[in-house]
Formats: structure tokens, sequence, C-alpha cells
């Protein structure tokens, strides 16, 4: 099946909604200085030590996958104060949604802000510096939250992704884009294997652009809008990132709306999800939850430093338009895709081929080493899920 791009109403979340917002503020955390201080002074004596693998530098800067540097984070990240893994637990509250502030960055140690991804990543094996640092940083906070990984099709495998944007991306559909509104929707919302937990790290925004974040938990549907929505009804295609053709693959229908232990849930994508090929009663009840998202929307403006977690179960996020200047300041985020290894999806998903796209989980076989720090031996590690 090829992409399915519709043309939807633009939303700004600073339009008024045609209904009350609710009025609870986003979860916000904030790390204590020492602790912070600890995170970036242990990401830095991983980037010294690492320096002196030169046999392995150019693969450990490009992926992020070298079992020298994952040996490194597991052991660190074991040894990182109890306090950071209940601050990098799951958002709390019904939205969904946490800001974790007080990680300390300079803008004067980042450099300019990379065009696109590739550059990104050159520029770490050529310059090493804060970004790699903060690579790591993002690795050991997303360690400590649960399981780090990384696709195969996206971005050339890497654990920590830059989103930045990109020339000739303005308007499509994806992280590299800018001018044009990123439509809310799930992370990866087309694969079973998608993340928990996303983690955004803001390295630079002057220009404020918001995150938009809408949960499922706070919208209101009927029972017949509930149970059409929790049909399989409709697959969700991948996003441009990974190519634009997936028609070898059988398109699978999935449901929008599920049932977790704690509350709904949502697998969603507007952009990537064939409407016109589904009934008036089901886009009726699809636009009514399009509708209700947009109205307990919220924005989050990341600073430097700060990070953003979201729930990717129950929360879609997007991106207000923003004009780039491509002048080496732009907006420059990391992302790191996370799973919790004890947050079950439903059986039916096992059934799902992903539309061939791969996993890259090197810490897969150590998911438990932050909860129980022990002596780390170094063993052989696959570096690809299949499923």
């Amino acid at each position: 099946m090829n992409h399915v791009l519709r043309e939807r109403k633009p939303h700004h979340p600073a339009d008024t909604p045609r209904h009350p917002v609710p009025t609870e503020p986003l979860e916000r955390r904030t790390l204590p200085t020492a602790l912070a201080e600890e995170i970036i002074g242990t990401a830095t004596e991983i980037a010294v030590t690492i320096d002196s693998m030169s046999d392995s530098s150019a693969r450990i800067c490009h992926t992020l996958t070298d079992p020298g540097l994952l040996d490194l984070v597991d052991e660190h990240a074991a040894a990182l104060p109890e306090a950071l893994r209940g601050a990098l637990r799951p958002p709390a509250t019904s939205a969904g949604a946490t800001v974790i502030t007080g990680l300390p960055l300079h803008d004067t140690d980042l450099g300019p802000t990379p065009r696109d991804w590739r550059e990104a990543a050159a520029w770490s094996v050529e310059r090493r510096g804060a970004s790699l640092r903060l690579d790591i940083a993002m690795l050991l906070l997303a360690r400590c939250a649960g399981e780090p990984f990384g696709w195969q099709g996206q971005q050339g495998g890497r654990l920590v992704n830059n989103i930045v944007p990109s020339p000739g991306h303005e308007h499509e559909q994806s992280g590299a884009s800018s001018t044009t509104l990123l439509c809310p929707h799930t992370e990866d919302a087309f694969h079973p294997r998608r993340a928990n937990l996303l983690m955004l790290g803001c390295l630079r925004n002057p220009d404020r652009v918001g995150t938009t974040v809408s949960s499922v938990r706070q919208v209101s549907l009927d029972e017949g809008q509930r149970r059409l929505l929790g049909e399989a009804r409709l697959p969700i295609v991948p996003d441009v990132s990974y190519g634009n053709d997936f028609d070898r693959h059988p398109a699978v229908p999935i449901a929008t709306v599920g049932a977790g232990d704690d509350g709904p849930t949502l697998r969603y994508d507007p952009a990537y999800t064939p409407l016109d090929a589904a009934d008036d009663e089901f886009r009726s009840a699809y636009e009514h939850l399009g509708d209700e998202l947009e109205r307990v929307c919220r924005t989050a403006v990341l600073a430097p430093g700060e990070l953003l977690l979201v729930d990717n179960d129950v929360v879609v996020h997007g991106r207000v338009p923003f004009a780039p200047r491509y002048d080496g300041t732009d907006r420059w985020l990391k992302r790191v895709n996370v799973r919790l290894p004890h947050r079950r999806r439903p059986a039916a998903e096992a059934a799902e081929n992903g539309y061939g796209q791969h996993t890259v989980t090197p810490f897969q076989a150590r998911i438990d080493r932050c909860v129980r720090p022990t002596k780390i031996h170094i063993r052989h590690r696959g570096t690809e899920d299949p499923t």
C-alpha cells in the first residue's frame, strides 16, 4: 500500500477551541541540580572512554550500538541514583505527558543546528563534542526508563534520532518538516513493536516552537463511537521516513481505540490512514475523535535542557508550524524510543507484519540491568528484532 496523505483542516493549538479544555497543567518534574550534573558528567566520562576505542569509534557515533559503548551505558545507568528512575517513570496524570527540567545545557557548546539527521551523525564522528555527549546522556536517561531501541529503516538504525528541519521536507508529515502543521499522531502507529514511551530532549528552540500533546483519556466518546473505533477497520501505513512503497506487505486493519489496564489506549495517525475506504459511520466517529483530540490539546514549549516524556500508548503528539532559517540556529531535538518491559499490548498485534520494518534492540537481553545493578559481563548481543 502506498502512502495515504489526506488534506485536513489545520488546527493550531492557539486557535480558540469549540469546548473548554482541561485546566490541569502538564505534569512537571525537576531534576535536582546535583543529579542533573551527574548525568552530564557521566555522559562526558563515557564519551572520553570511547574516544580511546579507535577501532570502533565510527560505528559508535553512527548508530550508538557498539558493544563497548552499550556496556558502559548499562554499567553507569545501573549506578545512577534511584531518584532518577523515579523521575523517568511514565507520566502519572491523564494528560499522559510530562516535562522534565534541569539538565544543564549551554548553546555555545552545541555548534550549529545540522540541516538533516545525516549531517548530525557525521558531525558526531568528525567533531564529537556536546552532541555526542547528549546522545549518551539521552541513552542513559532512556535506559533508566526502560529499553531504548531504534529502527533499521529510520535514521540508519540510530538509537538516538536527531529531529531538525530539513530543506526539501518542509511540507511533509514527518519530523523533518517545518512550515506545515505536523498532525497529531501515535509514534510509529503502523507497527506492533512501537514505543511505549517517547523521550524528546530539547537542545535548541529559539522560536519557542510548541510540541502538541492530546490524551485519549481526556476525550469524550459515546458508546457507539467507542465501539466503532475499537474495531479493526483500517490499516495505518509507515510514514515517509521509512520509504514510500509497502505494496508487498499485506495491509492489516487495526483498532484505533483500545482497552488498557488503566483506561483507553490509542493508535492514531490520520495522515497515513486510508479513511476514504471506511463507511460514513466509521468516518464520523473518527472525525469526532479528531475533534476531541483537538479540544484537549495542550502545547509543550520545550526549552534547552528540558525533556518531554510522552506515553505513546495513550497520547498523540504533533508540532505547530514554524519558518526554518537553515542558518544553524533552528530548533533541534533528540528523540529516543523506549519500550517498557512490563507493559503488554493486545495479543492480536503479534500477528501484524509491521510492513517489513525491523527494530534495533541491542539492550533487549539486559532490560533489567537498571533494576538490579550488578557487575557487567560482556556478551554477544543481537542488534535486531524481526518482529
